[in-house]
């Protein structure tokens, strides 16, 4: 498959890009600034630099392809952004203009408290520390999970929790429309390669999939 992926960079992107090009698929790395792809990426992916918040700029990157990836997010969860928001709005924009196509989004299972968690998860970690400490990251990553739905585009959000560098465990768990009960982490490379899974099911569109270790 021919895919796009924004937020190529950061961590999860960079597991992205190791996993789909792995598996043979022809992938493209939209960047600010090749030179902080790793050596042997570059080698691998074709690489885009271009400004993800102009959707002219990114629009040659989004057309043509089977999907676009993004796991655009801020490096300080605790400061004010708008990141994510102003991202997704463009990345829309160019895939509208482009024709239009599948999108998938990388969001936070922190988001929602629901059945999906434990009483305790549910009722106090999420509302009274997790989303309360990650208040201005939470209300980016929604304001663009709400742009995405509104779109036309074949769109799946993912939601993970705590991620984290270790290697990948070459499993994951994932629900449809509600959190994973006791899923506080996943690794990146998991993350990967569970992105990879959504974007090639058609089953998923048009619905939220938390994933978990």
């Amino acid at each position: 498959m021919k895919i796009t992926v924004f937020g190529a960079t950061g961590g999860t992107g960079v597991e992205v890009l190791k996993r789909a090009a792995g598996l043979g698929h022809e992938v493209t790395a939209v960047v600010r600034d090749a030179a902080r792809l790793p050596a042997d990426l570059r080698e691998r992916v074709d690489v885009v630099e271009a400004d993800v918040m102009d959707p002219a700029s990114i629009g040659d990157a989004v057309k043509g392809r089977d999907a676009v990836i993004t796991a655009m997010g801020s490096r300080d969860g605790r400061a004010p952004t708008t990141v994510c928001a102003d991202s997704s709005r463009s990345i829309i924009a160019a895939m509208d203009a482009a024709g239009g196509g599948r999108l998938v989004m990388v969001s936070a299972s922190g988001l929602a408290a629901d059945a999906g968690d434990g009483p305790f998860t549910r009722y106090v970690a999420k509302p009274l520390i997790v989303q309360r400490l990650l208040r201005h990251a939470f209300d980016d990553m929604l304001k663009a999970e709400a742009q995405v739905r509104a779109s036309a585009l074949d769109w799946t959000i993912v939601r993970p929790p705590r991620l984290t560098g270790k290697p990948a465990k070459g499993a994951y768990r994932s629900a449809v429309d509600r959190n994973v009960r006791g899923g506080l982490t996943i690794t990146r490379a998991d993350l990967a390669t569970a992105l990879l899974d959504v974007m090639g099911d058609p089953a998923t569109t048009g619905h939220v999939v938390c994933v978990a270790g």
